[in-house]
């Protein structure tokens, strides 16, 4: 009861919301890197908000289904089929014994998600089920997905209500140019005036230097006032380091815990999808915002979050046109 992994993609993983609690002690914590994607895909399918999923990264994985369960796909468009036919994207789909789900290279993003009503079959590590690559901890086995892997579910839970209600009209990621907006700081003051402009109103592209660790951006030099270093101190997810050579880099899900470089400034989380969806050579702006605003427009994610829950639990027309005949016909049996 699970899926085999007849072709493994290009980086494919089971990662939830990550390895919390545990920086302290150097353990990184990993974890999906659009949490957005990653949540909604879950909601779609009623899972707990932190169930695991499979994450892939430019060219998707093949799965063949051993058993029935529901899925949904959210992310980046890798022009999913299920047995040769197209699959949606941001719908429930339940799959039955035997199907094959494949996916190409992405079309649009760069990561995709695949989430489970039956949940994966995976131990929790240190309170994840998270795969940190780079320590061989938690995930699959500490890796990525192979050729030949098989993962089990840990439950059979092959009904949800509202079926065919279960399903967004997203498409998010069609773009080659993002504007991330920043909250300056902690190290802002390591920079000079001028270097702080230059941030701010300059643009950078994406170079191939981007992974899960993080994302090396090419652009104008920032300039610091002495040095680059500074004593070590711990890093956030999308904090951006500017290092000797003048250039940011944006730390990501598999960061270090710690880090000598200045950082200019952090990435509100609700843009950091953005980031993450982007590919070589596409563009990147920032835009600096209060902590205040960075924390409305989380607040805002949360209530779009309450909206979409709602999306799937009305009832869809046909239902409620089936009920419609029922009535009629039950009329006229009384007659």
């Amino acid at each position: 009861m699970g899926i085999r992994v007849l072709k493994s993609g290009m980086l494919t993983t089971v990662q939830d919301l990550g390895r919390t609690g545990y920086q302290s002690q150097g353990f990184g914590v990993s974890g999906v890197m659009d949490v957005r994607s990653f949540k909604i895909a879950n909601l779609l399918l009623d899972n707990p908000e932190n169930e695991a999923v499979l994450e892939f990264t430019l060219i998707g994985p093949t799965l063949q289904f051993t058993s029935e369960t529901i899925i949904a796909i959210t992310g980046g468009d890798f022009q999913p089929v299920i047995n040769g036919s197209p699959a949606p994207m941001y719908t429930a789909i339940y799959m039955n014994k035997g199907d094959i789900l494949k996916f190409s290279s992405a079309r649009t993003g760069s990561r995709g998600y695949i989430a489970f009503s039956s949940y994966l079959d995976i131990p929790v590590v240190m309170g994840s089920r998270s795969t940190n690559i780079r320590s061989s901890v938690g995930g699959f086995k500490g890796r990525k997905l192979e050729d030949g892997d098989y993962l089990g579910f840990r439950m059979k839970r092959r009904y949800l209500p509202y079926f065919l209600s279960r399903k967004l009209d997203l498409d998010e990621f069609d773009q080659e140019d993002a504007t991330l907006r920043v909250v300056l700081g902690p190290q802002k003051s390591k920079f000079t005036k001028q270097g702080i402009e230059t941030f701010l109103s300059s643009e950078y592209v994406v170079t191939s230097d981007f992974d899960r660790m993080g994302c090396r951006l090419e652009g104008p030099f920032i300039a610091y006032r002495d040095t680059a270093d500074i004593i070590s101190d711990g890093i956030a997810f999308g904090a951006i380091q500017v290092p000797s050579h003048g250039k940011p880099i944006i730390l990501l899900s598999d960061r270090q815990t710690t880090g000598g470089y200045a950082k200019i400034a952090a990435v509100a989380s609700v843009d950091i999808p953005k980031l993450v969806q982007r590919k070589t050579d596409h563009k990147i702006r920032f835009q600096a915002i209060t902590v205040q605003e960075a924390q409305k427009l989380y607040l805002d994610e949360i209530r779009e979050m309450d909206e979409f829950r709602k999306q799937i639990y009305r009832p869809c027309k046909e239902v409620l046109d089936c009920r419609l005949v029922a009535k009629r016909l039950c009329k006229l049996f009384d007659q």
